[in-house]
């Protein structure tokens, strides 16, 4: 999810569309979130790991 936030944001500053820059940023931070919390060893939505 982390990958796929950097690669929108850049997409949408190189192509200069908006809303991919939003939808970018989006999947970065959850993606971070959902990365620190899933290494301190809590499970989240009933998921130990998000791959």
């Amino acid at each position: 999810m982390i990958l796929l936030g950097a690669v929108l944001l850049i997409a949408g500053l190189v192509f200069g569309i908006p809303l991919l820059n939003t939808v970018g940023v989006i999947l970065l931070v959850v993606g971070v979130v959902l990365a620190l919390i899933g290494s301190t060893g809590r499970a989240v939505g009933g998921r130990r790991h998000y791959y």
